[in-house]
C-alpha cells in the first residue's frame, strides 16, 4: 500500500494565505493609487453642437479614475442626457492616458415639422443638436417630445431610409406615405414606390437593380411594391426620326409607356 500524501504544514498553509491577502491589498490599493491616476483623457467621436459639453463631462469623469479601474458604467452615465450616444468604448494607456471613443446613433433622416428640423437614428433615437444637412426628410405632424419617435406612420418611413443602401439613401429627397404606400422621390430622379413596411431591403434590391438598367433611364418613377416584379414607368418612346436626324412631319406625340424590369 503506497504511503499516504503528507499534509502541509499549518504553519506553510497560513503563510500562503498570508501572502496572498497581502498580494491582493497591495494589488486593491495600486489600483486606485495616484500612481495610475488617469492624467490625460483623449475623446473622440463626438460631433454636434453639445459634443463641447459631453466631451468636458467625459474627460472629468475620466480623471476620477486610474488606468487600472476604469468604470464604464460612469462615463455612461456623464453622457446619458447625450442620446446620440449608442455605446462608449475605452483604452487604458499605463499609467497615465485614458482613450475614449463615442460611438454615435448615425442619422438617417431628418424630422419636419414647420420651420423646425431634428435628425432622427435608424433606430427612432431622437439626435437633438445633430445636423440635418443633406438627409432626407420625414414630415410630421408635430416635432417629439421625447427621445424616440412614437408615431407609427414616422416609425415606417424610418425603417424605410434604415434599410436603404447608404448611396441610395443620399439621394432621397423625402420619405411619405402617398397613394402606394411608402413614396420617396429621388433628386434628379425618378419616384420609388414601396407599398407596405415588409421586406424593405428586398425592395431597395430591387430598386438599386432597376437604376442601375440602361433601360430604365428617363423613368418618372420605379415600382418595386413586388419586388419580384419590378417595374419603371413614364418612359418615353423615342419619336421616329428621318435617315437625316429629322423628326418625321405629323409623328404623333409619345405616350407614357410602363416597363416591366425582370429580376
Amino acid at each position: 500500500m503506497p504511503p499516504l500524501p503528507r499534509r502541509p504544514p499549518v504553519r506553510a498553509v497560513a503563510a500562503c494565505a498570508g501572502v496572498l491577502v497581502l498580494l491582493g491589498g497591495a494589488w486593491l490599493w495600486l489600483r486606485d493609487s495616484s500612481l495610475v491616476a488617469v492624467r490625460q483623457v483623449d475623446v473622440t467621436g463626438l460631433s454636434g453642437s453639445q459634443a463641447p459639453r459631453f466631451r468636458a463631462a467625459l474627460e472629468q469623469a475620466g480623471r476620477d479614475m486610474t488606468t487600472l479601474h476604469v468604470r464604464a458604467k460612469q462615463l455612461q452615465t456623464a453622457v446619458a442626457p447625450y442620446p446620440a450616444v449608442e455605446s462608449i468604448e475605452t483604452h487604458a494607456d499605463f499609467p497615465h492616458r485614458l482613450r475614449v471613443i463615442v460611438h454615435e446613433h448615425v442619422a438617417v433622416g431628418a424630422l419636419t415639422s414647420g420651420d423646425e428640423r431634428v435628425a432622427v437614428a435608424a433606430d427612432g433615437t431622437v439626435l437633438r443638436g445633430s445636423s440635418t444637412r443633406g438627409l432626407p426628410v420625414i414630415p410630421v405632424g408635430g416635432a417629439p417630445s421625447g427621445d424616440t419617435v412614437g408615431d407609427r406612420r414616422s416609425q415606417r418611413a424610418i425603417a424605410l431610409l434604415a434599410a436603404a443602401p447608404s448611396a441610395l439613401r443620399a439621394k432621397v429627397e423625402r420619405v411619405y406615405a402617398g397613394p402606394r404606400g411608402l413614396t420617396a422621390p429621388l433628386t434628379n430622379g425618378p419616384v420609388l414606390y414601396f407599398g407596405g413596411p415588409e421586406r424593405l431591403r428586398a425592395k431597395w434590391t430591387a430598386a438599386a437593380r432597376v437604376l442601375a438598367d440602361r433601360s430604365s433611364a428617363g423613368a418618372t418613377y420605379v415600382d418595386v411594391r413586388l419586388p419580384e416584379r419590378p417595374a419603371a414607368g413614364g418612359l418615353e418612346v423615342p419619336k421616329p426620326q428621318e435617315a437625316d436626324g429629322s423628326a418625321q412631319v405629323g409623328s404623333q406625340p409619345a405616350q407614357p409607356q410602363t416597363t416591366p424590369t425582370q429580376p
